[in-house]
């Protein structure tokens, strides 16, 4: 078994040069699955996470997510990124806590967002956001683990698509100690670059939003790494919803035909 110190290097090391994806798995069993198929390593899914539970995005509470981020660490080999959210808390203070408890979670990444949850004030004021940021530089640093950090600027999710706006902040991001710096919601080749430039030399992280993006192309233009999401989640649950739909509404069940065959995933599963 690869030790937390291994992992931690590891995935510091993958962000030194390249591009490589990191896709985002909900439970043990596809976080396993996603390592059998050779990723090198993994970030959580808030969305993904929550739907197994049965609960709507960012409607779990920190303790549940530490518990499930542990999970995730124990199961694979492979380095992984928390998809921390806000940090469940406003303050700074509050951030640092609750990082300081994810870092003891075996994680060898960690985001935050500048998103506040409340869609009358969306993004945390820069001031505020950049202070939330240096408290999680800081508790990382206070425990002595090599945890990378990942700063996330929400505007474009948000409606803000303030690009100018969003590498102001993201540079602020990179100044306080962040690592990786991420703006889920951009998608152009123009967007990407002016980003890639504004943060360099440190990594851009960019999300997946069109079906038509390419790894070769994003590493064309400098990104360093790529996270799906919850879109591999809401492409199980889109099977899922079908051949439940179907046996309900038609009662029929055409759907299993292109089902994943029992012997092919407990192969995967290391079963005979």
């Amino acid at each position: 078994m690869t030790t937390t110190s291994q992992k931690r290097a590891t995935f510091r090391q993958l962000h030194q040069s390249g591009c490589f994806v990191l896709p985002n798995p909900w439970d043990v069993g596809s976080a396993r699955l996603l390592q059998q198929l050779g990723f090198k390593a993994l970030a959580s899914t808030s969305s993904g996470y929550a739907w197994s539970t049965g609960r709507a995005d960012n409607r779990v509470g920190c303790d549940d997510v530490l518990a499930h981020l542990r999970a995730l660490s124990a199961a694979v080999d492979l380095p992984i990124n928390a998809d921390f959210e806000g940090g469940f808390a406003d303050d700074p203070e509050g951030v640092a806590a609750n990082v300081t408890r994810a870092v003891a979670t075996g994680i060898a990444g960690l985001s935050i967002e500048n998103s506040t949850g409340d869609a009358a004030r969306p993004l945390y004021d820069d001031a505020l956001g950049l202070d939330r940021i240096k408290a999680a530089r800081a508790a990382i640093d206070a425990t002595g683990e090599d945890v990378l950090l990942v700063a996330r600027c929400e505007g474009f999710l948000c409606g803000e698509r303030d690009l100018a706006r969003t590498a102001a902040r993201l540079v602020a991001f990179a100044d306080a100690g962040a690592d990786c710096l991420y703006a889920p919601g951009i998608s152009t080749a123009a967007e990407i670059t002016t980003l890639v430039k504004a943060v360099a030399p440190k990594p851009l992280n960019v999300l997946i939003v069109q079906p038509t993006m390419t790894v070769v192309a994003l590493a064309d233009l400098g990104v360093r790494r790529i996270s799906v999401g919850g879109a591999l989640a809401r492409a199980a649950w889109a099977g899922f919803l079908n051949a439940a739909r179907e046996i309900a509404g038609e009662g029929t069940f055409t759907a299993f035909a292109g089902a994943a065959k029992g012997a092919e995933l407990n192969g995967l599963f290391g079963g005979k």
